[in-house]
């Protein structure tokens, strides 16, 4: 009788833990600087595309979830310590990160490109950045690319910790130009007035090496049932036609990519 009662204490115990940890929130971290995926509107709600998309998986999944900011550079130092449970903020997949996280599969593709002064001329060997000020967003692949192929180059490589504050350091003239993903520096520079004077420059950059293999929802090391939930909920909202319709409520093509 002893162990029936204690068998029956530790099976009732197991059966609370197991629904507390099913009524807690999602926990999604998300970097609110980074238009059109992710910003703050003047109420201080976020919004974008990566901020739809999150919801809508949420929604498929039948989970509740809880977005929590932060700085781009602190996204996987908080993963790791379960301060968040998933990333959900323009993260590429690369070899590098996949030996500190595991990635789902991609939810959207872009290459990187070069922004500078309009009419500046760098060759497709990049040779014409000697001598140029780079910024670059600390701790993204841009960083590492601009590292170990712009400085090389010639390039005077500067940190910073969002995207903005390289736009304002641009158009003050203290950088000569940016790197950065194709669909951000379009969308949130130079399409916009503060991007007038400014236009692509170089080629096309697309080396899986530092830009990946599209962007993904980064998770701890062995969370394998939130990888695989995830990943069927993006292909059934592709399936259903809802991702196409937040698609196209920011772009005018398909970001998902081939």
């Amino acid at each position: 009788m002893k162990m029936l009662a204690v068998f029956s204490g530790l099976t009732l115990a197991l059966s609370m833990s197991t629904t507390h940890a099913a009524d807690q929130p999602l926990k999604i971290g998300i970097e609110a600087a980074y238009p059109p995926f992710a910003s703050k509107t003047p109420n201080g709600e976020i919004t974008g595309f990566d901020y739809d998309i999150g919801n809508a998986l949420c929604a498929e999944m039948q989970v509740k979830c809880q977005w929590v900011e932060q700085e781009y550079d602190g996204l996987i130092p908080a993963l790791k310590v379960k301060k968040v449970d998933a990333i959900l903020s323009s993260m590429s997949i690369t070899e590098e990160r996949k030996k500190s996280v595991d990635f789902t599969d991609k939810y959207y593709q872009c290459p990187a490109r070069l922004a500078m002064k309009s009419g500046t001329q760098i060759g497709d060997d990049l040779s014409g950045l000697n001598g140029k000020r780079i910024g670059v967003q600390r701790s993204s692949i841009h960083d590492r690319f601009a590292t170990e192929v712009l400085a090389p180059k010639g390039a005077e490589i500067v940190r910073y910790s969002s995207q903005n504050e390289i736009y304002l350091d641009m158009n003050s003239g203290r950088l000569d130009g940016t790197v950065a993903d194709q669909i951000i520096l379009s969308e949130s520079f130079l399409k916009l007035p503060t991007g007038q004077g400014f236009a692509f420059a170089g080629p096309q950059l697309t080396d899986p090496k530092y830009f990946g293999d599209g962007i993904g929802i980064a998770l701890r090391k062995g969370d394998t049932p939130h990888v695989q939930s995830f990943n069927d909920a993006i292909k059934a909202l592709r399936a259903k036609g809802i991702y196409q319709a937040i698609n196209a409520k920011y772009f005018d093509f398909d970001v998902y990519g081939k």
